[in-house]
């Protein structure tokens, strides 16, 4: 077997790898949870004013 037969191979097995990512990442049953954890970072601002009450420091 060649190198290049190897190079090959090895180029198309990373685009598979490569497109299985990205066909599971924009799928349909997995938004409903990436939208909630990309609001997570907001979680704990919404906590603090929350408890904050309005009092100034």
């Amino acid at each position: 077997m060649e190198i290049s037969t190897i190079h090959s191979i090895w180029t198309l097995l990373l685009f598979i790898s490569f497109a299985g990512v990205v066909w599971w990442a924009y799928g349909k049953n997995r938004k409903a949870r990436f939208d909630e954890d990309a609001n997570l970072i907001f979680a704990d601002e919404q906590k603090k004013e929350s408890n904050d009450h309005g009092v100034t420091k």
